[in-house]
C-alpha cells in the first residue's frame, strides 16, 4: 500500500513559471494513493490552465472565494475541512507575504486561515527576491507558526539567473509530504484499538446495537500506523475497509470483543477503547425467530455486559489506557466520572446529540481529559482523520511522560 493511501491533499498553485511543475506533483501524489484537489490563484492561471489540472486531478479546479455552487456558498470552509494537508507549490513571494500577514483576500489564503490541517509551502521565485530580507522575514514568520517549508533549490532559473529560488524537484516534494504523515512518535510501540459497535443477538434475525460507524476508531488506527506503531484493530461490524498495515480482528458481540481485547492487550503499550460496546445483551438468545404472537407487548430480559476497559485496566495495571465517552448531556462531568471510575489515563469525550459530529459522521469535536493533571483540551469540529492525527500525537506525548 502507498504511504499516502486515503489521504486528502489540497494543492495550491500560485503565479510563477514553476506552476507547470505542479501538474506533475498532482499526478504523482495520486500515484502515491492520495486524493487531490486543486486551488489556483488568478495569477497561476496565466502560467497553466485550470483545465490541465482538472484533467489530471479528475476534479474541478477551485478559483473563486465566493462559490455559488458550493454548499451554502461556503466553498472555502468546505475545502478547509476536507484537507488532511495543504501544499502550496509553487508559493510565490507575493503569496508568502500575504499568508504571513494573515490576509484572506482570495480563496487560497482564506482556506489556509480556515483549515485545522497542516500547511506546507514550496517557495519559487527569482534568486534576488528570495534573498530579500522581507521574504526571509515572511518565511520565518510562517515557520514559527508551524507552517512547513520545502526548499527552495539552487540552480539556473527561467530568467537566466543562478541561485536559490527554484522550486524543489517533485520527487523531493513527494518525500517531504510522505514524511508529514509518518511522524514516528509511536515508533516501536504496540497499540490495540477497539472500534465500531457490537451486535447482541435476540434471535437469529434480530439484535441490539447502536449507531457507531467505526470511523473514529479506524481513523485512530490509521494515524497510529502513520506514527510508526504496530497496530491491532479489534472491530465490531462496520462497512469500512480495514486500514492498511494493521492487524485486523473482526468480532460481533461484546463478549467476543472482550476476549480478543484481553488477549491482545497483554503484549501492547497503549490500549485505546474507541468502540461503542453494548451495555446489555439478551439473557436468553432465542434459537428460532421470535414470533409476533397475539400479545401487544414482548418482554426481553437483558443482562449487563462486562466493562472491557475496566477489565483491561484490572488485568494490566501498567498499560496506558485511553477511553471514549459518547454523551448526550453533562458531557465533561460524565466523562470525568468515567475517567476516575475506570482508572483510565485519558478520556476523549464528545456530545453525540450535536448534529454533524459523532456517530456516522465524517467529522467530530471532542474534549480530552488527562487523569494525571486533570487538564482539559478541546478540539473543535474537524475531519475525523485529521482529529485522529492530533489525538495520536497527544496520546504519544502523554504516554511517554506517564509514570505508569
Amino acid at each position: 500500500m502507498y504511504s499516502l493511501q486515503n489521504r486528502q491533499i489540497l494543492v495550491g498553485i500560485t503565479g510563477g513559471i514553476a506552476a507547470y511543475k505542479s501538474a506533475e506533483l498532482v499526478r504523482r501524489l495520486q500515484d502515491d494513493g492520495a486524493t487531490v484537489r486543486v486551488i489556483m490563484t488568478r495569477a497561476a492561471t496565466e502560467f497553466i490552465t485550470p483545465l490541465t489540472l482538472q484533467a489530471l486531478s479528475g476534479r474541478p479546479v477551485h478559483l473563486d472565494l465566493l462559490d455559488a455552487a458550493a454548499e451554502a456558498g461556503m466553498g472555502h470552509i468546505e475545502l478547509a475541512r476536507w484537507a488532511d494537508l495543504i501544499v502550496i507549490a509553487p508559493a510565490s513571494a507575493d503569496f508568502i507575504a500575504r499568508l504571513a500577514e494573515g490576509r484572506a483576500d482570495d480563496l487560497l489564503t482564506t482556506v489556509c486561515l480556515a483549515t485545522p490541517a497542516p500547511i506546507a509551502i514550496a517557495p519559487a521565485m527569482n534568486q534576488q527576491m528570495w534573498k530579500n530580507q522581507v521574504t526571509q522575514d515572511n518565511c520565518q514568520k510562517l515557520r514559527s507558526r508551524g507552517i512547513r517549508q520545502f526548499g527552495p533549490d539552487n540552480g539556473k532559473q527561467a530568467c537566466g539567473d543562478v541561485g536559490l529560488g527554484r522550486m524543489e524537484d517533485i520527487a523531493d516534494l513527494r518525500n517531504h509530504i510522505k514524511e508529514i504523515f509518518t511522524t514516528g512518535s509511536l515508533a516501536g510501540k504496540r497499540v490495540v484499538i477497539t472500534a465500531g459497535p457490537t451486535q447482541e443477538a435476540l434471535d437469529p434475525v434480530r439484535y441490539i446495537t447502536n449507531h457507531s460507524s467505526g470511523k473514529m476508531g479506524y481513523a485512530l488506527a490509521q494515524a497510529a500506523v502513520d506514527a510508526g506503531a504496530t497496530v491491532c484493530l479489534i472491530s465490531g461490524p462496520t462497512n469500512l475497509p480495514p486500514p492498511a498495515r494493521t492487524q485486523f480482528i473482526s468480532v460481533t458481540t461484546a463478549l467476543e470483543m472482550q476476549s480478543k481485547a484481553l488477549t491482545e492487550a497483554q503484549n501492547c503499550d497503549i490500549f485505546i477503547a474507541a468502540a461503542a460496546v453494548a451495555d446489555f445483551r439478551s439473557a436468553n438468545t432465542a434459537r428460532e425467530k421470535i414470533k409476533k404472537g397475539n400479545g401487544e407487548t414482548l418482554v426481553i430480559e437483558l443482562v449487563k455486559n462486562s466493562d472491557i476497559v475496566a477489565e483491561v485496566r484490572k488485568q494490566y495495571p501498567n498499560l496506558y489506557v485511553v477511553g471514549f465517552a459518547a454523551e448526550t448531556e453533562a458531557v465533561e462531568k460524565n466523562a470525568r466520572d468515567k475517567l476516575t471510575r475506570k482508572k483510565m489515563d485519558m478520556i476523549i469525550a464528545n456530545d453525540v446529540s450535536q448534529p454533524g459530529i459523532g456517530f456516522n459522521s465524517d467529522q467530530n469535536a471532542v474534549t480530552v481529559i488527562l487523569s494525571a493533571t486533570a487538564e482539559t483540551q478541546r478540539f473543535d469540529k474537524m475531519r475525523k482523520l485529521v482529529l485522529a492525527q492530533q489525538l495520536i500525537q497527544l496520546i504519544a506525548a502523554s504516554s511517554s511522560s506517564s509514570p505508569i
